[in-house]
């Protein structure tokens, strides 16, 4: 299987493409669409939608995550992200591609084990569960990483209560 993982950012949305069978996972691409802080916010949208749909058109995932927005004190960039969230949303549904999102703590518990982990913590498990011969360089990238292999790790569970689902209905 193949999942996306997105860093959704207004300047830079980190990108990250894994295969997996659940267990073990395979680096396949990773890196950023950037846009200028000079062009409006509606050219940066426009910008990363395309970048998006390139990717999808490009590496075909079956699935998809992005991190959740988590709050912080500065209120005008919480709304730029959450629009570029929006773009992002947009695109798997056009791509039909199976949707999922993680809290910051859940995608550090899956890749570093401690939900308060530091962004080297991060870097250095990724590396390491990706056997990648260096770190990715670019934070960003390395983020969208380490949400693509927090949903991987939770493929198995997801299947199972998709076959338990299927048994009630039935």
């Amino acid at each position: 299987m193949r999942v996306l993982g997105i860093d959704c950012g207004t300047e830079r949305t980190g990108y990250g493409v894994i295969d997996t069978d659940g267990r073990q996972h395979q680096f396949v691409a990773a890196g950023c669409i950037t846009s200028s802080t000079k062009d409006p916010l509606e050219k940066r949208l426009l910008n990363i939608a395309g970048g998006l749909r390139g990717l999808f058109s490009e590496y075909r995932p079956d699935y998809a995550a992005v991190e959740e927005v988590f709050f912080s004190v500065n209120a005008k960039s919480a709304l730029k992200l959450t629009h570029v969230r929006g773009v992002a949303l947009l695109t798997v549904a056009e791509a039909s591609v199976t949707f999922a999102e993680y809290s910051p703590l859940e995608v550090k518990m899956s890749v570093v084990g401690y939900g308060r982990a530091e962004k080297a913590q991060v870097q250095q498990m990724v590396t390491a569960i990706l056997k990648l011969p260096e770190p990715v360089k670019s934070e960003d990238a390395c983020d969208a990483l380490a949400i693509a292999i927090c949903h991987a790790c939770h493929l198995p569970m997801l299947a199972l209560r998709e076959q338990a689902r299927r048994k009630v209905v039935a």
